[in-house]
Order: C-alpha cells, then sequence, then structure tokens
C-alpha cells in the first residue's frame, strides 16, 4: 500500500504506559498469592506475563507492519478455522476444563482460549464481508439476518464452554460493527424485545446465573458466597482512598480477593495508588478509545474503518464491563481488563489487535498531533 504515514503515536504510547503499569500490577497483585498457593514461586505469574508480554510485542509489530487488508481476505479462513477450536474444547480429552468452564485447549504444553481469537477473527470477517456488501444491510431478511444467524451459533458454542462473559462481548462488538456498517437501528428493535426476554428466561431458569443477579442486588446477605468478590473489592477501592495505602501494600490480595491478579486487578490498582492511580489509567484508556475512533473515522476504506471500530469496541467495552463489576454496578463476570489482568491468550492476542490498529492509523488521513 503506498502512501504510509506514522503510526498513531497517541495510540502507541498510551498501550504502553498501560502495559508498563499492568505489568507492576501483575507483579504486585500476584507476588504473595503466588509464594502461598505455587511451591513458594513468588515470580510464578509475574515470569509468565513477561513472556507473553514479550510475544505480544512480536505479534504486535507484526501486524503493524503486516497488510490488513490482506487478513481480511483471510478471514473466512481465520473464522472457521477458529469456531473449530471451539468445537474441540467441548471435546473431553482436548478440552481442559477448570473451575466448571471448558474454555482451554493445551498444545505442547502451552494453554490457550480458542475464544480469545474468536473476538478478532469475528472483527476481520464481519468488517470484510460487510465492507462487500453494504447495499444489502438495510435489508433484514438478506442483509442483516445471515449476520445474526452467525452471531446465534458463534453465541451458542461460547455459552456451551460457559463464557458468558466472552458470549457478550463478541455479541456487544458484532452489534456494533453490524450497525455502524449501516445497519438499520429498528430492526436491532425488533429483535432486541425478544432477546432481552430470552436472557431473562435464562436468568430465571438458571440457578447459577440467578444467584449471581441476587447476589449483585445485595452482596452482603451472602457475604461468604455468591457476594464475597464484590464485597472485598468494595472493601480494596474503599480503603484506598486518594492516594492510596502505596504500592504493593494492599491488604486485600493477601488471599482475600480470589486470584488478586486476574479479573479483580483494578481493586488492587485502586488500593494500591488510589483514585489518582485509577483515574490516570481510566485517562489512558480514553485517550486509546479516543484516537482509535479516530482511527476509525479517518480510515481509508470502509474495512479499515470497520476493524478499528470493532478494536476500539472490543476494549473498550472490556475495560466498562471490568470497572462495572469490580465497584460492583453488575454482577460478577470473567470480564479481564486489557493490559492488566494476568491472561496468556488474552494479552497476545490484544496487542496483536492494537497492532492491527495502528496498521490503519498509517493510512488514515488526519492530523497525528
Amino acid at each position: 500500500m503506498k502512501g504510509r504515514k506514522p503510526i498513531d503515536f497517541w495510540i502507541f504510547y498510551a498501550v504502553l504506559i498501560l502495559l508498563a503499569i499492568g505489568t507492576i500490577m501483575v507483579f504486585s497483585s500476584s507476588y504473595y498469592y503466588a509464594q502461598y498457593n505455587i511451591k513458594s514461586d513468588a515470580y510464578h505469574f509475574f515470569r509468565k506475563q513477561l513472556l507473553m508480554l514479550a510475544l505480544g510485542f512480536i505479534a504486535m509489530f507484526f501486524t503493524m507492519n503486516y497488510d490488513y487488508r490482506k487478513l481480511g481476505k483471510l478471514s473466512p479462513i481465520i473464522l472457521v478455522g477458529t469456531m473449530c477450536l471451539l468445537i474441540l474444547v467441548l471435546i473431553p480429552g482436548i478440552g481442559i476444563s477448570r473451575n466448571g468452564a471448558r474454555r482451554w485447549i493445551s498444545i505442547a504444553g502451552q494453554e490457550f482460549q480458542p475464544s480469545e481469537i474468536l473476538k478478532y477473527a469475528v472483527i476481520l470477517f464481519f468488517s470484510y464481508s460487510l465492507s462487500k456488501r453494504q447495499d444489502k444491510i438495510k435489508s433484514f431478511f438478506n442483509g442483516l439476518l445471515p449476520y445474526l444467524i452467525l452471531m446465534g451459533f458463534i453465541a451458542g458454542l461460547l455459552l456451551l464452554e460457559p463464557h458468558k462473559s466472552g458470549t457478550i462481548i463478541v455479541l456487544i462488538v458484532s452489534a456494533v460493527i453490524l450497525f455502524c456498517a449501516g445497519a438499520k437501528l429498528s430492526h436491532f428493535m425488533i429483535i432486541g424485545v425478544p432477546s432481552v426476554a430470552g436472557l431473562a428466561a435464562i436468568i430465571m431458569f438458571s440457578t447459577y446465573a440467578r444467584d449471581r443477579v441476587f447476589s449483585f442486588l445485595d452482596p452482603f446477605k451472602d457475604a461468604s458466597g455468591d457476594g464475597y468478590q464484590a464485597i472485598q473489592s468494595l472493601y480494596a477501592i474503599g480503603s484506598g482512598g486518594l492516594f492510596g495505602r502505596g504500592l504493593g501494600r494492599s491488604m486485600q490480595k493477601l488471599l482475600f480477593i480470589p486470584e488478586p491478579y486476574n479479573d479483580f486487578i483494578l481493586s488492587v490498582l485502586a488500593e494500591e495508588l488510589g483514585f489518582i492511580g485509577v483515574f490516570t489509567v481510566m485517562l489512558l484508556f480514553l485517550i486509546l478509545i479516543w484516537r482509535g475512533i479516530k482511527v476509525a473515522m479517518s480510515a481509508p476504506d470502509i474495512f479499515g474503518t470497520l476493524v478499528a471500530v470493532g478494536i476500539t469496541t472490543l476494549i473498550g467495552a472490556q475495560v466498562i464491563i471490568n470497572v462495572a463489576v469490580v465497584t460492583s454496578s453488575m454482577p460478577v463476570t470473567g470480564m479481564p481488563l486489557p493490559f492488566f489482568s494476568y491472561g496468556g491468550t488474552s494479552l497476545v492476542f490484544l496487542m496483536a489487535g492494537v497492532g492491527i490498529l495502528l496498521n490503519i492509523s498509517r493510512y488514515a488521513k488526519y492530523d497525528r498531533i
């Protein structure tokens, strides 16, 4: 492609700073837990996070320099391959079961979640397909319906694991891409009513989901059970105050918050660095989302616009849901905080996605200052 410009350094530096703070927080939040639970190896999670961070940088610099339009042509193969992996996850002996969920596959001793790959496979395929079918998307039966059926099939595979947070994210990102591609709001409203009714029915007939909702409404009613995580998270946030207890001095990470280096790492950050620390991190995320939207609005083609929208929505939605969970503003669900929560596949593909966003920014026509 001709006319390449510098990458969007707002995005690049915001991500670098988030990764730096996130890596420090993984070490701080996991040190005691690892020392207590994993054969006195206090650096277990920190060492693995550094390895995945290195792989993530390799992935980011590759996608940053690889012609993103070629990914569109490969997207049908990537999506089909990923869905095959989702089916393999459900097969005993291949998929790895942990904490009542079967989400992982082990290859050569390394575990990964196909659902993390799926997020980007969906973004690429929907963006590529919709960029070729702009004239049909306003039609419900000939345009929107095939995508809704595909979304339903993918959601079904994820729910079988079960992976409710992954399902929510994929549906949100898919819906935003469809809307930005030209799907009518009235069509979304038509399918929205039965969808909400179906979700309510699932919650009412699922003991697990119903208990999560009730514990969210009153976490102190079952303080040692379903409400435990939310309460410990609120204790951590509340005790942080304006400036925090100080880096490394969280009390709630001392086996009070389960797996504090994961979905509730923001609680530890709030306790150690206070409101100022959380505000700084949220400001960095806002800068990243702002520039992501700017890249999408200035992309040289529809495919680039929709991919940028999808990646920006993916990051933004995960941040919003994670913050809502740790502040007990919504029921607890396993949603990692991008660039912070410990995780292998998630971090690598998140950085690869940022690389694609930076790649598109090289051809976008806008002021980079």
